[in-house]
């Protein structure tokens, strides 16, 4: 939908309880669109903590409902996202990946289940509090940067399709997180300094090993150097990503001089390969391979082009050639080596500030081979 008459247009806006989704709220109000609020509980447990954690969100939402005059509706997608996040990334970590649940649910829930939702509602668009901006171009809505450097969330939408964007409005896409609480205190919004939520959603402030233990078996193995000598014991390759340098339990040894960090998994041994030093070159990789991409705007015409990726959350946008296989992986070469390239996490491609697509990495690739070898696999 392009350049909606607002008076006209019905906005649903995801709250969460949080500043960010409030004033987005509030923005598109003062900009004459017809807005409802929607909850979405996406979480349920026997835990005490999170129940409570979730109804004062609710109550924040029901606050700024109120104080803006609008509707505020409730929906409950739990079962869906044990189905279509949690339960996948139980799978990840148990192979020995570390999984994005917050790209997971970006696709699977709140540009999915929730604009389906919206739609059945009777909004013509959704909305919700992410840094990031769509424009319309030649093919389309594009995704691209916030305009906050330090907020900006569009690694975390690459994998949203473009028919969902199509109908999405990002109204904070243009604002810094300051000017933001200003709106929410001016606005009077109780949450105006309601603290930004971390990690992943449904482990919340809990230790992230103990919450796993619970669903996952521990399959103790030898934590061995990069040489092959036994330095200690793992609980489990699943409770461990690469560059961890906390809860190894092997500092202090002797003839140590620097911490120790997780630097790869030998799946098939039940090895966890540490290295000492964060700059241990065990740590860097030069390349990568992905899973099949998802490209927003439709994959690059070039099978092999420069651009700008990121492999984590708010890394500065590092320069790479991106080789393209026929099965829709890539083959990703950076100009200068990779610290912890992960798999299970995701690489996201960019030119300037649009964001072209991303996909989850496969492989961190260590030998000198050729692009097309690692695409291929050959």
């Amino acid at each position: 939908m392009s350049n909606p008459d607002p008076a006209n247009t019905s906005v649903i806006v995801g709250l969460s309880g949080g500043v960010d989704s409030a004033v987005t709220a509030l923005l598109l109000q003062q900009q004459g669109y017809r807005v409802e609020g929607l909850f979405m509980r996406n979480w349920e447990d026997d835990d005490s903590e999170t129940h409570c954690t979730a109804e004062a969100d609710l109550a924040d939402a029901a606050q700024v409902c109120d104080t803006l005059d609008i509707p505020l509706h409730q929906v409950n997608f739990a079962a869906r996202y044990k189905q279509q996040v949690f339960d996948d990334c139980l799978r990840e970590f148990a192979a020995g990946r570390t999984p994005n649940p917050d790209v997971l649910c970006n696709r699977e829930i709140k540009f999915n289940a929730f604009l389906d939702h919206a739609l059945r509602l009777g909004a013509d668009l959704v909305a919700t509090g992410h840094y990031a901006r769509i424009r319309r171009g030649r093919l389309g809505a594009e995704l691209h940067r916030g305009v906050d450097a330090g907020k900006d969330q569009s690694y975390f939408l690459h994998l949203v399709p473009q028919a969902a964007l199509e109908r999405t409005l990002f109204p904070l896409g243009e604002l810094e997180k300051s000017e933001v609480r200003s709106m929410a205190e001016d606005a009077g919004f109780d949450n105006f300094e309601k603290k930004d939520s971390t990690g992943i959603c449904f482990i919340g402030e809990r230790d992230f090993a103990e919450f796993l233990s619970h669903y996952l078996q521990a399959d103790p193995g030898p934590m061995v150097t990069v040489a092959g000598e036994t330095v200690g014991e793992h609980r489990g390759l699943s409770f461990y990503t690469l560059g961890q340098r906390q809860g190894l339990g092997i500092g202090g040894r002797p003839g140590s001089s620097g911490p120790w960090y997780v630097v790869d998994k030998d799946i098939a041994g039940n090895r966890l390969i540490v290295a000492e030093g964060h700059q241990h070159p065990a740590l860097f990789a030069p390349a990568l391979r992905t899973e099949p991409v998802s490209w927003i705007n439709g994959p690059p015409p070039e099978t092999r082009f420069d651009c700008t990726a990121q492999i984590r959350y708010r890394q500065p946008a590092q320069a790479c050639t991106v080789t393209q296989g026929t099965d829709g992986c890539c083959h990703v070469a950076f100009t200068s080596p990779q610290r912890a390239v992960t798999p299970g996490q995701s690489v996201v491609f960019y030119r300037d500030s649009q964001c072209l697509g991303g996909g989850i990495i496969n492989a961190a690739v260590r030998r000198n081979e050729t692009a097309e070898q690692q695409v291929t696999g050959a």
